[in-house]
């Protein structure tokens, strides 16, 4: 089937199609095409130019963006998307000024969401996940990574990853699934930390690896959570699995996270709102990308990442929404670009990057996802006319996505 987008104010997102991700300043690099138009076959972009250009349609649906702008979908590489009830007294607790390692000690926090999701169907699991999803798109993002983490035992870390891989089958967003059994200590192991380890490690990963539920593996390495050395063995024994890396790293304090991360390979740290300078020299040269979640500052009212200083470092940096019902209950993407501007101190045309094809390399899917090239997946969202790509971020509260193609098709 081909498909030809007509009348496009502002076709952005333009990308080599052999560039991975963007490091520095080649953050501040993005191709923009004015009165432009864009060609679908199948499901990936076969052509695009100026409209001027333009000699004739063929026999392709033709969709009119009326002076819109055209660019990438959101590449959302870190999200909790399955879970089972909302914890808004958390949010109570919070402005009432609990911290969030004093609610978690509560039994508040991952444990609560544990207990509930323990209770919850499978298949009611499962449509609250899809109707979170289905308004992320809505709002412009087409590839997701979803954990699991809310389980803290054999049997309901598997049925989450379960939901996940259904969802990965019944949706046409590009999803990944990470498995992070090493997110708290389950209750049952309460006081015995090495043994709930070694249980993740004997018991957990094989069951995961037995029906090919994950594409990652996650640790929550952080003070209070797991050590360094226990996130090294958790991820030793992941990748034996096939399961690449990422970490939960240096959101309440410089935890040793980034340090493992490099040294284990992980496609990525996230979070390091706690991140010092040393951590950010340590990821300078790697292939590990620092994930930044501003959306859980914001919604915890703790201190924001260095966006600005890694950018200025050399570093690529990923942004995503950390999308969890404790401590980032939004998965809207816009908002965490107008974040990454407004808190981060991020140019628009990075935080935009940062939000498409650096999540997309975050998610080991920008040889398909992230940018305008000709041969990638058309994973693409028309917006209302704009003035400028600076006027996505500028305009954080607009909604501006006037529809989603996702794998070429409309939604």
């Amino acid at each position: 089937m081909s498909q030809l987008i007509i009348n496009i104010g502002i076709l952005a997102g333009i990308q080599p199609c052999e560039r991975m991700r963007l490091c520095g300043a080649e953050m501040r690099e993005m191709g923009v095409l004015n009165h432009a138009w864009l060609r679908i076959e199948g499901d990936r972009i076969s052509d695009f130019g100026k409209m001027e250009n333009l000699t004739e349609t063929g026999d392709a649906t033709v969709i009119d963006a009326e002076g819109g702008c055209v660019l990438p979908c959101w590449c959302d590489s870190h999200t909790h998307l399955v879970y089972a009830g909302s914890r808004e007294e958390e949010f109570v607790d919070k402005i009432r000024g609990l911290s969030y390692a004093e609610i978690a000690r509560r039994g508040g926090g991952i444990l609560n969401s544990a207990d509930r999701l323990h209770e919850m169907p499978e298949e009611e699991l499962y449509e609250g996940a899809m109707s979170r999803l289905s308004e992320m798109t809505a709002h412009g993002s087409g590839c997701v990574e979803i954990k699991s983490g809310y389980g803290l035992n054999i049997d309901d870390e598997l049925k989450m990853l379960r939901v996940i891989r259904r969802m990965k089958e019944t949706s046409k967003v590009k999803i990944v699934s990470t498995f992070l059994g090493a997110h708290a200590v389950g209750r049952a192991y309460a006081g015995r930390q090495s043994e709930y380890v070694d249980m993740v490690v004997r018991e957990m990963i094989p069951a995961v690896a037995a029906e090919h539920l994950a594409d990652y593996i996650d640790v929550f390495c952080e003070t209070g959570f797991f050590t360094p050395e226990e996130t090294t063995r958790i991820l030793s024994a992941g990748a034996h699995y096939g399961m690449r890396p990422k970490i939960h790293a240096c959101q309440l304090a410089s935890s040793g996270g980034v340090e493992v991360g490099v040294k284990s390979g992980a496609l990525s740290v996230d979070h390091l709102e706690s991140a010092s300078e040393e951590d950010i020299a340590l990821l300078k040269g790697t292939d590990t990308i620092p994930t930044l979640l501003p959306g859980a500052s914001f919604f915890l009212n703790m201190p924001y990442a260095q966006g600005r200083n890694m950018i200025d470092r050399g570093l690529g940096v990923a942004v995503a929404s950390d999308c969890n019902p404790g401590s980032t209950p939004s998965w809207d993407m816009k908002f965490v670009v107008s974040l990454s501007c407004i808190k981060m101190r991020m140019l628009p045309v990075e935080a935009i990057n940062a939000a498409t094809l650096n999540g997309a390399y975050a998610m080991g899917l920008s040889q398909d996802y992230g940018s305008i090239a000709i041969g990638k997946k058309a994973n693409l969202q028309l917006t209302v006319p704009i003035p400028s790509i600076s006027y996505i971020p500028y305009s954080y509260t607009r909604d501006l996505v006037r529809e989603v193609i996702l794998e070429g098709v409309q939604e």
